[in-house]
């Protein structure tokens, strides 16, 4: 998908561990910005307002 696969030794470890490194990134923004958002209103709904 990436190209990943026609590295050898050292560049494909690194290109993997980058490649995790930034899903690992986007998941938190983006589970960040939801608990942001979506936060408040699931308090409010769990304590019946």
């Amino acid at each position: 998908m990436f190209g990943i696969e026609t590295l050898s030794g050292n560049a494909k470890a690194l290109a993997l561990v980058g490649l995790v490194f930034v899903q690992a990134i986007s998941l938190y923004v983006v589970y960040g910005a939801l608990g942001q958002v979506l936060g408040p209103r699931i308090r409010s709904a769990l304590r019946g307002e």
